[in-house]
């Protein structure tokens, strides 16, 4: 019986059809995001309310077939990280709510769409990834932080009183230079640094503008200085941080899928190093021939 599971579980169609589920899961809570504008949305509830019902079901059928292909352990099930992940998104869609929690059961409802990772296993690599970079990428944040707080700081003591609106406070000028790092509008907080605040940006708020002073060289300076350091080189870093964990992620599956091939007969790494060291024996025996083919046509020239 739990070799018939298994099977089961580990076809290709079964995890298509999952996969399928998983969309139609998706597309009906985008469907219900209509259903307080769209009267033919409320028409046709209870039928969603169905489809909805039928597909936890698929759900939960699929965590029993793949409990039962472990056979008498069925607790083997839950030591796999991405099946505690499965079997929490389906169990929360069973907890007892009050009709005035409907959104937060939706909500719950929506997490199904998140079984894609589970069902991708390109995706379930980057998220892998991802979870790989995160101490890296804690330190890149650290790092960022610090040139957040030491520009912000200059910036509340260098600009506060020329642009108020960016930079009245600390945690005002760290909101604005992370609105500068991500590139949007950032030339205009730049410009009002650089030509004063009577002359640039607060048209319509100048009752604001109490201590213009324009500031046409530091303003530049500081301002590409910052964008240099947080955007070009730091956030950079980010990207960096991510390759390196899907290159050791890859790694690691390749290596998953070699000790499987392994266990289960496959060739050993000495035979396939033996292997590869006849192919290139082979390679190199069809380039000598070709270079005496090639000597024979040219003393016949």
């Amino acid at each position: 019986m739990s070799n018939a599971l298994k099977n089961i579980a580990e076809a290709k169609w079964f995890q298509n059809f999952i996969i399928l589920a998983i969309l139609a899961a998706g597309v009906l809570v985008g469907i219900q995001t209509y259903e307080t504008t769209s009267s033919t949305v409320r028409a046709i509830a209870p039928t969603i309310h169905l489809f909805d019902q039928v597909i936890l079901w698929i759900f939960v059928i699929e965590i029993a077939i793949k409990m039962g292909a472990e056979g008498a352990r069925p607790w083997r099930y839950f030591l796999d990280p991405w099946n505690i992940f499965d079997f929490a998104i389906v169990a929360v869609c069973f907890l007892p709510f009050n009709a005035e929690y409907a959104a937060v059961l939706r909500l719950l409802r929506l997490l199904r769409v998140l079984k894609l990772v589970r069902a991708l296993p390109r995706l379930q690599i980057l998220v892998g990834a991802l979870l790989k970079s995160i101490p890296s990428m804690g330190y890149v944040s650290i790092l960022l932080l610090l040139l957040f707080y030491v520009y912000a700081c200059a910036a509340v003591f260098i600009f506060g009183g020329n642009d108020p609106v960016h930079f009245q406070h600390l945690p005002l000028a760290m909101l604005s230079l992370f609105r500068v790092v991500t590139g949007e509008d950032w030339t205009d907080v730049m410009y009002i640094a650089m030509y004063g605040c009577d002359n640039y940006g607060y048209e319509g708020m100048a009752e604001l503008c109490t201590q213009p002073h324009a500031m046409p060289v530091f303003g530049s300076l500081f301002f590409c200085s910052f964008m240099m350091f947080g955007a070009m080189i730091i956030l950079n870093l980010f990207i960096g941080v991510i390759m390196n964990g899907m290159n050791e992620a890859d790694a690691e599956v390749a290596k998953e899928a070699a000790e499987e091939a392994e266990s289960m007969g496959g060739p050993t790494r000495e035979q396939r190093l033996a292997q590869l060291a006849v192919e290139l024996s082979a390679i190199q025996k069809e380039i000598s021939q070709i270079a005496i083919a090639e000597d024979e046509t040219e003393k016949k020239l």
